[in-house]
């Protein structure tokens, strides 16, 4: 195995016990080194990277054998459909304390919870009254006992306990504590006391942001399900991390996936994408999802789109197109590579070439107002809009308001685009 830090991948995994200290589950936890700690800055991100290493990477055989996984989730990921990429019969979601018990996350829990996902609450020091939806949802209270005396300890349980939820002890660091917590009636357990977390460590697989946009690009164009199988047929590396990942999907299905046409079936376009995106986030520090780049990318595209929509009503084609054109036109300053390099490969169709190589044709016009939109240039701006004569201001406007509020409230957009 090489010792280069960044051909290696890691993975934190701590065990949680039952009453009778059998394995329950793992948390799954971020590492970004063999230390057993991390410094997470980007919440979003290490939860991708635990779910890639855990899943695809490493297969979800290695990093949980027969268990289940509690993975973090912020709010921001919370939102993110990418969520519906994992197993749900292997996973527990665990909402961190972070997370406001806003309206619109109570409703993104009742539907995770309708798709069969498991919840828990992380980090419950005390029972707030704004919390109480959201305890109702949950089926896991993790309770963090060291902040707690014996007594809070106690009156907290005694307020939980109604509730009728399974209580896990978390940072249990003696035999005292958990003597306590046995007593006061926890059924899961998590601490020191136990285990520390352990580092599971791989080889990453070398997966170029070329290949992934390359396949980003045949996906977006509808391309046929043999093209996709081709371009993954070049790349063994992504052929057999779809492989682990689409067996970790399908995990409790009677067929396992042998074949690569077999994989793409199973998983599906729109799973498969979700499965670039994470590839996306996790692997590409520079280009991550806190890139302003990323950001504007997934802003053109989505102007794009509704201009498209503005000039062309129900032209879905038209309008894909449109899209395709606005975040690809960013390619370049993301990947380093002239944009007649990156078009190459991707068998675009003719109008989408021609607009981002000679910004020719209405998409080209498009692409134009976009910038110009973007950089302020009024003079530049209203001569553009002139060339699109069935666009006015105050169409721009709309969609330049609605495309800034989507880009900002999907997250895996960020990393896709």
């Amino acid at each position: 195995m090489s010792d280069n830090a960044e051909d290696q991948l890691f993975l934190g995994r701590q065990p949680i016990l039952d009453r009778n200290q059998r394995l329950f589950a793992y948390e799954l936890l971020f590492r970004d080194g063999s230390r057993n700690f991390a410094n997470v800055t980007n919440g979003v991100q290490a939860t991708a990277t635990v779910i890639v290493n855990a899943f695809a990477e490493l297969g979800v055989e290695a990093a949980l054998g027969s268990c289940r996984g509690f993975i973090n989730v912020d709010e921001e990921f919370l939102f993110s459909d990418m969520l519906e990429l994992l197993p749900h019969q292997s996973v527990v979601l665990e909402i961190l304390e972070t997370v406001p018990p806003t309206a619109a996350v109570i409703e993104r829990c009742i539907a995770l919870k309708a798709a069969g996902f498991t919840l828990a609450l992380d980090d419950v020091i005390q029972l707030e009254p704004e919390f109480a939806e959201l305890l109702a949802l949950v089926e896991i209270i993790k309770v963090d006992i060291q902040p707690l005396s014996r007594v809070e300890l106690m009156q907290l349980v005694m307020k939980l306990k109604p509730i009728g939820k399974q209580l896990l002890a978390e940072k249990v660091d003696s035999r005292e504590q958990m003597e306590q917590c046995l007593t006061l009636g926890f059924t899961l357990f998590q601490g020191y006391y136990f285990a520390k977390p352990t580092i599971i460590s791989g080889k990453k697989l070398d997966h170029s942001q070329l290949s992934l946009m390359k396949l980003m690009g045949l996906l977006l164009s509808d391309a046929d399900t043999a093209k996709i199988e081709a371009a993954l047929k070049s790349e063994p590396g992504l052929t057999i991390n779809l492989l682990r990942m689409t067996n970790s999907v399908a995990t409790g299905s009677t067929a396992k996936i042998t074949s690569l046409g077999h994989a793409i079936t199973v998983l599906g376009r729109r799973q498969l994408q979700r499965w670039l995106q994470l590839l996306l986030f996790a692997s590409n520090k520079e280009a991550g999802p806190s890139n302003p780049l990323l950001m504007l990318a997934a802003t053109r595209g989505r102007l794009m789109e509704l201009l498209a929509a503005d000039l062309h009503s129900g032209d879905t084609p038209f309008a894909d197109q449109a899209f395709m054109a606005g975040i690809m036109s960013l390619m370049p300053a993301l990947v380093g590579l002239p944009i007649a390099e990156i078009v190459a490969p991707l068998g675009l169709t003719g109008a989408v070439r021609d607009a981002l190589c000679d910004r020719s044709g209405v998409l080209g016009d498009m692409l134009n107002l976009a910038e110009s939109s973007e950089s302020g240039d009024l003079a530049q701006l209203s001569g553009n809009l002139a060339r699109l004569s069935e666009l006015t201001p105050k169409l721009l406007n709309q969609a330049q308001t609605s495309a800034l509020q989507w880009a900002n409230s999907i997250g895996q957009e960020k990393a896709t685009n």
